[in-house]
Order: structure tokens, then sequence, then C-alpha cells
């Protein structure tokens, strides 16, 4: 069973994430990860059998990073050589349905549905959606994402991976 405050607590720390997100603090956002953390977008593939269209870790994702890797992101981004992102893309992340499933000890295991708009400049606008798989881990009294999954329910992706789920 799993606390009203976790609960709220839980919510609060995904929108704070989302509004980092979206003001493009990513420093402040790559913080929220703990030093041993996972971040996977794995691929997706149309099979007639439910559950089997995700692939698992180790197998093909669009990403499979670590912090280290998103801090390598985030200071690519602000050199200006990041092409994908120039002009950089102004997005909205919109997180719902958080659901609470386990709480043990000081972590928790979160799924919420996600939205996200992604303007482009000239080039166009995308939508993704999926929901993310979420381990958060109380570390020195605050929440940290220890891992997360993001699965898209898109088979064909919308132009380029360059943002944050």
């Amino acid at each position: 069973m799993v606390e009203k405050d976790v609960q709220r607590e839980v919510e609060q720390f995904l929108y704070k994430e989302a509004w980092l997100l979206d003001e493009r603090k990513f420093e402040e956002w790559v913080e929220l990860f703990t030093d041993d953390a996972t971040y996977r977008v794995p691929v997706r593939e149309i099979q007639s059998e439910w559950g089997k269209d995700v692939r698992e870790a180790g197998e093909m994702a669009y990403l499979e990073e670590d912090k280290n890797s998103l801090k390598q992101r985030v200071l690519r981004l602000r050199t200006g050589l990041a092409w994908a992102e120039e002009p950089p893309s102004r997005t909205r992340h919109f997180v719902g349905n958080v659901c609470l499933l386990r709480q043990e000890g000081d972590e928790v295991e979160v799924h919420s549905n996600v939205l996200i708009f992604q303007a482009r400049g000239y080039r166009g606008e995308s939508f993704f959606v999926g929901k993310r798989e979420d381990r958060l881990r109380r570390v020195d009294g605050r929440w940290k994402i220890a891992s997360r999954k993001v699965i898209l329910d898109h088979v064909v992706m919308p132009q380029t991976l360059s943002i944050f789920f």
C-alpha cells in the first residue's frame, strides 16, 4: 500500500521534472537522476501477440543511456552543434495517470502516461505519446530517477529523437 503523501510527492516530482524540460533547464533535470540511473526508449514493433512488442534491455532501442550519457547530450545541446536542435525545439510535456504500483523501502515503482508536443522551428510539429515506467529512489530526502523506460505508442517515429522524455 502506498501512502497518500508519497503519491502526492511523486506526482509533484514528475510535474516539476516536466517543467524543467519545457524550460530547457537540462542541467537541473539531469541532476534528478541517481548516479547509477538507466534511461531507455526501446524499439516497438508490430506483433500479433499483446505484450511482445516492446524490446527488452540489451535489445534494440532508440535510446539506451545512463546519467553520464545524458549529461553529454545536454553539453552537446549547449554547443550549438546539435544540428537536430538548431533552432532549439519548443516542447510541452504533459504527465498524467500517475500510478504508484509498489513501494519498497526508499524506492517506488511508478507508471505514468506522457504526451509531448515538439515544435521544431519551421520544420514542423510532432507529438509523442506513450507511457513511462520509472523507479524512483529517495536520496538524502529527495526523489531521484533510478531507472526510466519510455514506451512510445509509435511504431514509426516522427522526425528525430532529439528531445528528452
